[in-house]
């Protein structure tokens, strides 16, 4: 038998060893990174596994290539308005933040393990950013919902937050080892990793979103697999030029999942599952590499510096950054709470180890045993604290299932499923009342592993499979009309406008949007147009009810075909 087969077979069961223990992770209340972990500590060579691993290198490798992975699977998932919506704080805090998490903690670190105080700056910058995949995973998968505002800036400080520690980590260890003059150097340093990372990931991302769509691959199983070579090319490039490829490879999954582009759906997927992987590689091999006993010898001293961490550094460092730009106290403190430290502040002290620095293992056990306690404290009471904070929020009006769509080629359309939950507006009504956009198609119906054929009289019931046909551009409107049923619809919707078909029923309008054509009498919107115009209509002509404006787009003879709706901009703006 060959090497690589015991490889291959000790891979394969701690791989399955971490899937089977994310299960445990809802039931236990504690995060899938720590059951990770413990899973890399007890195969190791203190516990029944009896593994031994000291190579700090290869960790090292192995974390990089994972947390680009996971960082590149949360751009993808990342939106452009939820960076639009907290770029501002989020940026603060993920370079003023870290720097002030970093300082407070690592000069009381060099107090309390008596060591010099760039030694405990050293520590306190390894464990000044958040962690992205321990958030992620976390807010993701804690049953609670928060508000948009607030979980956006939890996600992209964690994403954006680990060049400024990488920064300071690996300036600090020039300063100490190489002795670099701090200074001029280091700012140097900075402008390059954030400058070049920034560029070469929106550099990056925009040409790949080209090339992923004008390239023709005789297979379609490869185009998640060119996606995912595109990150690690912007990764690549950024790291091999000086520059932050951990920034990088997120800006480029941002403008890629931000774009559209063939074979979407199974591109997300595929990277979904990917980053899952790559967590539980990370996890167990940062495990294994920790040998347990040698925690016991620095429990205290790590308990107060977690401590000094969770309770006084982190706090002092989001309070005034959050209370600037408009966060409110309870808001604040459960930023404050959610800052878990994972995957990065582990890697971040292999550093010392590679570099040879005196005093490096101390610092490993030290950074190790602070993970441990954040991601055990601080992950298993989120969704307590939430709750007592009063910041947890009913979950998003939405279908109940919406499967995304393979783009069909260079068509200008998408198939979309749609499983009607009971609260959706569009159960009990026929096909013909609900007010789809006119070029929106109802292909198909599923009920009870039936097909239906799709009819004007067919009668839409709970948990109907819907695949409807659709052009992009339109997709907001159809979620609208089968999600829940809700007293508080935003008409931002409408800063687009609607064509739907001339026949469609007023009240169907009002019953599908919640929108209000005040005035109207009841009948199809080509019958009030004509009532309110007083005249033949034209292509082009507006009729207009208080706050809504419908237009005649198309017409045959002396018939409406196609009517256009749009609420006027300042009835927009007051909704806001």
């Amino acid at each position: 038998m060959f090497f690589i087969d015991h490889i291959i077979l000790l891979a394969s069961v701690l791989i399955l060893l971490g899937i089977i223990s994310s299960q445990l992770s809802a039931r236990l209340g504690l995060p899938v990174l720590v059951l990770f972990l413990i899973v890399g500590m007890l195969a190791g060579e203190d516990g029944p596994g009896g593994i031994f691993f000291d190579n700090a290198e290869a960790a090292h490798s192995l974390g990089t290539l994972a947390l680009a992975l996971i960082l590149f699977d949360g751009g993808l998932q990342t939106p452009f308005k939820a960076i639009k919506q907290v770029w501002k704080p989020a940026s603060a805090l993920a370079t003023f933040g870290v720097l002030i998490t970093g300082l407070v903690t690592g000069v009381a670190a060099a107090y309390i393990l008596k060591i010099p105080m760039l030694h405990g700056l050293l520590l306190g910058a390894i464990v000044g950013s958040t962690d992205a995949a321990a958030v992620f995973a976390l807010l993701r998968n804690a049953g609670i919902h928060l508000n948009e505002k607030l979980k956006a800036t939890l996600e992209i400080e964690s994403a954006s937050n680990d060049p400024m520690a990488i920064f300071l980590t690996v300036g600090l260890l020039e300063v100490l080892v190489n002795d670099m003059k701090p200074g001029s150097g280091l700012l140097v340093m900075f402008l390059s990793q954030m400058g070049l990372g920034a560029i070469v990931g929106l550099a990056v991302g925009w040409v790949s979103v080209r090339l992923i769509n004008k390239i023709q691959l005789s297979a379609a199983g490869l185009y998640p697999v060119l996606v995912a070579a595109c990150g690690l090319l912007s990764f690549g490039i950024t790291a091999n030029i000086g520059g932050s490829g951990f920034l990088a490879v997120f800006i480029t999954g941002v403008v890629i999942g931000n774009s559209r582009f063939v074979f979407q759906r199974s591109t997300f997927l595929f990277h979904d599952g990917l980053a899952w992987l790559s967590q539980i590689t990370m996890f167990v091999v940062l495990g294994l590499l920790i040998t347990p006993t040698s925690l016991l010898d620095v429990w205290l001293e790590g308990l107060i510096i977690a401590f000094v961490l969770i309770f006084v550094a982190r706090p002092l460092a989001v309070i005034p950054i959050l209370a600037i730009f408009g966060f409110n106290m309870r808001e604040i403190t459960l930023v404050s709470w959610i800052g878990l430290r994972g995957s990065v502040p582990i890697i971040l002290a292999i550093f010392p180890l590679i570099f040879g620095m005196p005093g490096a293992a101390l610092i490993f056990n030290v950074v190790f045993f602070v993970v441990l306690i954040s991601a055990t404290l601080q992950g298993s009471s989120l969704a307590w604290m939430a709750r007592k904070l009063k910041l947890t929020l009913p979950p998003p009006v939405t279908p109940a299932a919406t499967l995304e769509i393979t783009a069909l080629g260079d068509v200008d359309a998408d198939i979309v499923e749609y499983t009607l939950g009971s609260t959706s507006r569009a159960v009990g009504c026929r096909l013909s009342q609900l007010a789809l956009p006119e070029s929106a198609v109802m292909a198909m119906i599923s009920r009870n592993n039936n097909v239906i054929a799709p009819r004007g009289s067919t009668l839409l019931q709970a948990d109907d499979q819907l695949f409807v046909v659709l052009k992009p551009h339109t997709r907001a409107f159809v979620d609208c009309v089968f999600s829940g049923k809700t007293d508080d619809e935003s008409h931002e919707l409408f800063t687009k406008e609607l064509t739907v078909k001339g026949t469609t029923q007023v009240n169907d309008i009002a019953h599908s949007y919640n929108l209000d054509i005040k005035g109207a009498a009841q009948g199809s919107l080509e019958q009030v147009i004509k009532n309110k115009l007083n005249k033949a209509p034209e292509i082009d002509a507006v009729a207009e009810f208080g706050d809504v404006k419908l237009y005649v787009r198309d017409m045959v003879e002396q018939r409406i075909i196609t009517v256009g709706i749009l609420l006027k901009a300042k009835s927009i703006k007051a909704l806001k």
